[in-house]
């Protein structure tokens, strides 16, 4: 079985920080782009980064920008959400997801594979 597995999430104050990670179980992340979404009820699923494995570059929106980072881990199986200053806005379920294609996986939100999500809820 091919899956993603998200875990880091939890409850924490406002301006606090935590990290998220991404495990793939039955293959490596060397070769697929990855993504990260947060979808609050009520909301639209959000994109908050995206790292393209053929660039090395790594897309932020600005709702995100400067307070999260995605990280690729050395044993090639894993990624990471960092994410600092956190707001009561950033409250969520957060989703790993990695594809092949940069445009369908960032711009379609149709990934090869998603994670089954990590609630983060900031509140004082």
């Amino acid at each position: 079985q091919l899956q993603l597995v998200e875990s880091g999430g939890g409850v924490v104050q406002p301006g606090g920080s935590l990290r998220l990670s991404c495990a793939a179980s039955g293959f490596t992340l060397e070769h697929y782009h990855i993504a990260w979404f947060r979808q609050a009820p009520g909301r639209e699923r959000e994109g908050i980064a995206c790292s393209s494995y053929s660039t090395g570059s790594t897309f932020y929106p600005e709702s995100v920008k400067g307070r999260f980072t995605l990280s690729r881990g050395d044993a090639k199986t894993t990624a990471y959400l960092q994410m600092d200053n956190l707001k009561p806005e950033d409250t969520g379920v957060y989703y790993c997801a990695v594809g092949r294609n940069f445009e369908r996986l960032w711009g379609d939100e149709e990934p090869d594979y998603w994670g089954q999500g990590t609630q983060v809820t900031v509140s004082s």
